[in-house]
Parts: structure tokens; C-alpha cells; sequence
């Protein structure tokens, strides 16, 4: 969800990889600042460790990120979220994310990237999407109700997640939520044994339009352009 448009068997390079963990430890650094330095008080830190460990994130990297968000360091974290809107090539609803230190270089690079990408252009869409808190988890048990831990959690809805996602012998589901109940619903997924890959808050399309094969290229080129920049943290389009 959110990057589902990503082209498959898209290897990332040395510079892509480092592009990638500088990204992961600025959520490190963001999610220390706004939950505390804790993981087991602080959902959005849990897991964005984890996902530095599975990225192969040296131990010193990730400890050294989260002093920094706790005010531990000399190197204050200016990081904030700003938010652009628009539209990729063939109307396709886009909203990107940006962890920026600053706003005045990051706004007209972004803006430049909508105006030259083949037909897409910044505007407001962000009534094209739902604005939700995600869980998206497994359980060892195949078999476990995750409807029925969903309504104990507080979740509003429940997905499945997509079988690659999942591993073997596992249930997998995504647990959508209001945004204020998202640590809440992810520290009752945990308590009830299900293993949590990602809590976030999302911006979720509503409908997506139909597209050709031609097309949903020229939007995934548009969209990869987006996902290249540094600053951008994530990126939401209206494709499947």
C-alpha cells in the first residue's frame, strides 16, 4: 500500500541502497523525536528499527540515530514532514511525503519533478484518498481469527495482506485505524502475538483508474522519479 507501484525486480545500486538507509534512519531520528527513545513504548520506532535490521543497518548507525532524535548528540534533528500534491501522467492522483531539514530547497525541486514528468502536474488531490493509521502484520497461528483481534485492537478494518508478503504458514493481515488510535491498535496486535512489519499512517486511494500496459509505465517512471529524491520519504498513488 502506498508503493505498490514500484516496478518488480527493480535492483537498487550501491547509491540506492545508501539512499535507503539514510532514509530509514531519519524515520529512526523522527520517530525518537515524537515517541521517545524506547521501543517498547514507542510503536513507530519498534518498527522502524526492524526494518533497519532487516535492511542490513550497521548497529552503530541505528544507535547513533536514535541519540540524535533524543536530543543526545551535539547534531540537533530539524526534520520536518511536508507534504506536496498532484497528479502523475494519465491523472493518476499522486501525494509525496518529505522529511526535509529545508523546506525552501526541497519544495521547488519536488515541484520541478511534477512539471517535467510527461503530463504530471501539482494540484490538490488529497479528496482522492483516505488519511488512515496501518498495521500490517503476521501470526504464526493460520488459522487465528484476525477479525475478531482486530475489533479487541480497535482497528476499523481489516485486509489481507498479499501472499508475498506473508511467510509461510503464517496469517497475514493489514489493520486499518484513525490515526490517533495507531500506537494503541499496534501495541494490541503485539500483545495478542502478531508480528508487526509496518506502522504507519497512510494515505489510502479510494478508486484507481484504469490504466494499459504503456501507461502504467509512464507512471511508474514518473513515480520512481519522485521516489529517487532524497528528501522523499513516501510516495502514494492512486494505481494498483
Amino acid at each position: 500500500m502506498g508503493a505498490q507501484w514500484k516496478q518488480s525486480g527493480r535492483e537498487a545500486s550501491a547509491q540506492k541502497k545508501g539512499q535507503m538507509v539514510v532514509k530509514i534512519v531519519r524515520e529512526i531520528m523522527v520517530a525518537v523525536k515524537q515517541g521517545g527513545p524506547d521501543p517498547d513504548l514507542n510503536a513507530r520506532l519498534a518498527v522502524a528499527v526492524e526494518k533497519a535490521r532487516k535492511a542490513s543497518v550497521y548497529r552503530d548507525t541505528i544507535e547513533r540515530a536514535i541519540k540524535k532524535g533524543a536530543g543526545q548528540t551535539e547534531d540537533k534533528v530539524n526534520f520536518e514532514l511536508v507534504t506536496y500534491e498532484g497528479f502523475a501522467p494519465h491523472k493518476v492522483p499522486v501525494i509525496v511525503e518529505c522529511l526535509t531539514d529545508n523546506r525552501n530547497r526541497t519544495a521547488p525541486e519536488i515541484r520541478n519533478i511534477f512539471r517535467t514528468g510527461t503530463l504530471g502536474q501539482p494540484g490538490s488531490v488529497s479528496f482522492f484518498f483516505n488519511h488512515l493509521g496501518v498495521v500490517e502484520a503476521s501470526h504464526a497461528d493460520p488459522q487465528r481469527d484476525a477479525e475478531s483481534d482486530a475489533i479487541e485492537a480497535g482497528a476499523q478494518e481489516i485486509e489481507p495482506l498479499e501472499a508475498d508478503e506473508v511467510p509461510a504458514g503464517h496469517k497475514g493481515a493489514r489493520f486499518l485505524a484513525d490515526i490517533k488510535d495507531l500506537d494503541t491498535v499496534t501495541k494490541a496486535l503485539k500483545a495478542a502475538g502478531w508480528t508487526v512489519s509496518a506502522s504507519e499512517i497512510r494515505y489510502l486511494a479510494k478508486s484507481f483508474p484504469e490504466l494499459g500496459e504503456a501507461q502504467r509505465k509512464e507512471v511508474a517512471d514518473f513515480l520512481n522519479a519522485l521516489d529517487d529524491h532524497d528528501d522523499v520519504h513516501r510516495v502514494y498513488a492512486a494505481i494498483k
